[in-house]
């Protein structure tokens, strides 16, 4: 009999499967006493195929609640480096590999859930995911997204019914599953496993799949290992270069949490930062700052370098450093660009767009003005007239200056004073036309919101007191906008 949910009509890929078991381990899902749907991402479904007016909540339910008609459920093995130190411990401890699909992009998609019962690898843990987890993580995809991030995308979010204990929410707290949309979940820490146990056969299988199914382009080329590797280190150059353009501390950036596609993913306890600090560090429990924000580019850098050791199994390690050592030119390249687009710009010299990075980075660090709120008002209150009337912008009562604000003195406004001068000079560069596209790139690079901490406490609280979902819903419309 065919089956009925669409969910379970898509045509499932069995590729990480087929490498065999040495990889993972068939498990089952826990049952739960409640399965509520609380999110839907209709935006991903037309990627699979479906239509989202003939998918139904329940079909979400059945599919990745009750987890009904799909097996195997495959439980991936890893270790990794974890604030340092080296874990031989860890694997898919509360979720799984529900399924791969061919998307109608060409894409392999993995459908993965995290929250959905304990596994060989829960280490005593209950494998479950909190509601206030899964409402963060949601928030964390579609807002990353928003801001041009590569990140795998939130499909569903359920809440389950069980009261769970932890030591970091008021408990006990409600519990949720979500499953995540993202091209692969093969991490650094599966290649690290593989280096542990001494299995270089493993380890160039592997690499032979990930070749195979993510970097098509190198099939058939005599040197692919090393060009794998050297696309690797500009993917996740580019992919920081992003978090950083975006404000965006991910805080564990473990190597069991970056993957081997160069995508984002796994969202714990991130942080948007308020204004820009190099030193924000969003884990309560980051106590020396190891993962702050404006450390992420040295320790993506070491991860790719950590990453070495076990491909360092099976390929010349001289092409291994050769790839890393564009790292930090493709990184500053590429923040460049990202920065320069937020401010409007598509096009600019490299020396334009240097001095004018330098110029905006200085004046929010000696402002300390709030680092989204910058770019989003400059989105509001830009006009082409500001080309040739710079006093319309370049005043002691800029556009940033809320009416609550004092005006800006000092070394704040020495600064905001170099940015005006840099960001004028460009501007009469501009034809009417470059002017604008250049509104229009305001517009599309920077939403008018972003989710710092104070706006998720705010849906959360909404939820937990009142069970009230719409200030959730509203945020998730705002951030779109």
């Amino acid at each position: 009999m065919t089956p009925t949910n669409p969910f379970l009509r898509l045509d499932y890929e069995p590729a990480f499967q087929s490498l065999g078991d040495d990889y993972f381990d068939p498990v089952a899902a826990a049952e739960f006493p409640m399965h509520q749907l609380r999110f839907r991402n209709d935006h991903l479904l037309p990627k699979l195929g479906l239509d989202p007016a003939a998918v139904r909540d329940n079909d979400f339910v059945a599919a990745f609640g009750q987890f009904v008609g799909r097996e195997p459920l495959l439980a991936m093995r890893y270790h990794g480096y974890q604030f340092g130190e080296y874990n031989p411990r860890l694997g898919d401890g509360r979720g799984f590999l529900y399924g791969q699909v061919r998307g109608q992009d060409g894409v392999l998609y993995d459908l993965a859930t995290k929250g959905s019962g304990q596994t060989p690898y829960s280490r005593n843990g209950d494998g479950r995911l909190t509601l206030k987890g899964g409402v963060r993580e949601v928030l964390a995809t579609e807002m990353l997204a928003r801001l041009g991030v590569n990140t795998s995308r939130t499909l569903s979010l359920i809440e389950t019914g069980e009261k769970l204990w932890r030591g970091d929410e008021p408990s006990p707290t409600r519990s949720s599953v979500i499953v995540r949309m993202g091209a692969s979940h093969i991490r650094f820490g599966t290649f690290e496993r593989l280096h542990y146990l001494k299995r270089p056969d493993l380890i160039d299988r592997l690499l032979v799949h990930v070749l195979e199914i993510y970097y098509g382009h190198w099939v058939g080329d005599r040197d692919w290992k090393a060009k794998l590797y050297a696309e690797l280190v500009e993917r996740v150059a580019r992919l920081c270069a992003q978090w950083m353009v975006a404000g965006f501390c991910h805080a564990v950036l473990n190597t069991d949490n970056m993957l081997i596609t160069g995508q984002s993913f796994d969202y714990g306890p991130y942080a948007f930062i308020p204004t820009y600090d190099l030193r924000f560090t969003a884990a309560y429990f980051d106590y020396y700052g190891r993962y702050a924000y404006g450390n992420q580019p040295t320790i993506c850098r070491l991860n790719l370098e950590l990453l070495q050791r076990p491909l360092g199994m099976v390929m010349p390690v001289a092409d291994l450093e050769a790839g890393l050592e564009r790292f930090p030119e493709q990184y500053a390249q590429e923040y460049r660009r990202l920065m320069a687009a937020r401010l409007g710009f598509e096009h600019l010299a490299e020396a334009e767009a240097d001095d004018l990075v330098e110029a905006t980075v200085q004046f929010l660090a000696v402002s300390q003005t709030p680092y989204h709120a910058f770019f989003a008002k400059l989105r509001s209150h830009f006009s082409p007239s500001w080309r040739d009337r710079p006093e319309d912008y370049a005043s002691d009562r800029p556009f940033w200056v809320g009416p609550a604000d004092s005006n800006p003195q000092g070394e704040t406004l020495a600064y905001w004073g170099k940015w005006c001068e840099v960001y004028g000079r460009i501007l009469q560069q501009q034809s009417d036309q470059d002017l604008a596209a250049l509104a229009d790139q305001l517009q599309r690079a920077n939403p008018l919101i972003t989710i710092v901490r104070p706006e998720i406490e705010r849906v959360w609280e909404a939820i937990d007191q009142a069970d009230d979902w719409q200030p959730f819903a509203e945020l998730l419309k705002a951030i779109g906008t």
